[in-house]
């Protein structure tokens, strides 16, 4: 089978998220026999082609004001006025729309699988006749941050009329073009039914994958709790909770993984306690692991509605059960008492309250690490990738027909 995959980004240009999920569905698909390109941005204005691991890659050129690439390293270097500009330029860029339809049109795919389409321009798919699968990683189509959070980091409960109507223009643009739309969660498929969002498609939860550990996890250490923090440095993150609840305990250490726009303030949060390690960047699962092997539990403290939570399923592979925000999709991957605890968002001591009841009690961490090893084995890449050949043949026979 022929596959196109179109993707806002594609390693090596940027690592984690949506993008590694592509890289790791793309590699495998090819192991597996399938023939796949990539439909990608540029990172700069130059227009090239480049084999990946056997995966031929496509980037195109911008045709907009500043690259999407640009925009997500650092997403305070344009004003309002201009991330405006560029969204409308996106939505209706028909220069790189008739580009990426005319790379379809030589390849002749039989199935089309996008993950991301920023930069890309939403108006290519329009006159596209292969059928079309649509994983959802976040909530670009109602947002345009892409994470219903307003200015301040608080959620968006409540839309704006600008907001309402970009969704309106995306659902006129979309409807009857997509045919199936995977999602991670249950949760978000919700979002996109509150919204009267592809009606006519088929909305298929199916969590993202990860690669399981050959080996078993080395054993862990009890004399102290070890707390791993990975992701964003923003307040939506929920980063400041997790501070806060640590003051809160003793004989602990809290080891901090990633950058962000926050970072400063949460230094300052953490200043004069040794305990509180800021280990900076690291560029992807395996960079990672041995830190979530070193750790007794992963903290996952968000404010926001995280969509799924590769954090999540990442700690579990390495044995290390999470305590989480309830909020969003996390819910459906952490299991009170058996995977990890869940707290309310935002409730500082609820969660310095779990942290203190598992800190020194190799007994509970033990049973939760069972069950965190367990529960990683839902999302082996493997299975994963058959239960997305079955969504790619039931739309490749010969009766397909999309929905008009």
């Amino acid at each position: 089978m022929k596959i196109c995959f179109i993707t806002s980004l594609y390693p090596p240009i940027a690592f984690g998220g949506a993008t590694g999920v592509a890289q790791m569905e793309a590699e495998y698909l090819t192991n597996k026999g399938n023939r796949v390109f990539v439909i990608t941005t540029s990172p700069d204005k130059s227009y090239h082609i480049e084999w990946i691991n056997n995966v031929k890659v496509y980037r195109l050129p911008p045709s907009n004001i500043y690259t999407f690439y640009e925009n997500f390293k650092n997403q305070n270097l344009h004003g309002l006025p201009s991330k405006i500009l560029w969204h409308i330029i996106d939505t209706f860029n028909f220069k790189i729309a008739n580009k990426v339809r005319e790379i379809i049109n030589k390849e002749k795919p039989d199935i089309i699988h996008v993950h991301n389409f920023k930069g890309l321009s939403t108006i290519f798919f329009n006159k596209i006749k292969a059928p079309i699968v649509f994983t959802a990683h976040d909530y670009s189509i109602l947002c345009p941050k892409a994470n219903l959070l307003r200015s301040d980091d608080t959620i968006c409960k409540k839309k704006l009329l600008p907001c309402s109507v970009y969704t309106i223009i995306n659902r006129a643009l979309l409807d009857n073009k997509i045919d199936v739309v995977i999602s991670p969660s249950e949760f978000l498929i919700g979002k996109f039914k509150e919204n009267g969002l592809f009606k006519k498609a088929k909305l298929i939860s199916l969590p993202n994958p990860i690669k399981l550990n050959k080996r078993r996890s080395p054993p862990k250490f009890y004399d102290k709790l070890r707390i791993l923090y990975v992701g964003e440095l923003s307040k939506s993150k929920g980063l400041h909770v997790l501070i806060k609840a640590f003051k809160k305990i003793s004989n602990a250490t809290l080891h901090i993984y990633g950058k962000g726009k926050d970072e400063n303030y949460f230094k300052k949060m953490a200043k004069n306690n040794e305990d509180m390690i800021f280990h900076g960047y690291a560029n992807g699962f395996e960079e990672l692991k041995e830190a979530y092997e070193r750790a007794n539990v992963t903290v996952v403290p968000s404010i926001w509605y995280e969509v799924f939570g590769m954090i999540i399923i990442e700690s579990f592979v390495c044995s290390t059960p999470v305590v989480a925000s309830r909020i969003g999709g996390i819910p459906e991957l952490v299991r009170d008492g058996y995977n990890g605890f869940l707290f309310e968002p935002g409730n500082v001591d609820e969660l310095a309250d779990i942290l203190n009841e598992i800190s020194g009690n190799p007994r509970i961490l033990r049973k939760l690490e069972k069950g965190a090893r367990e529960s990683s084995k839902k999302y082996d890449i493997k299975e994963h990738i058959n239960k997305l050949e079955e969504i790619y043949r039931s739309l490749t026979g010969k009766n397909h027909k999309r929905t008009k």
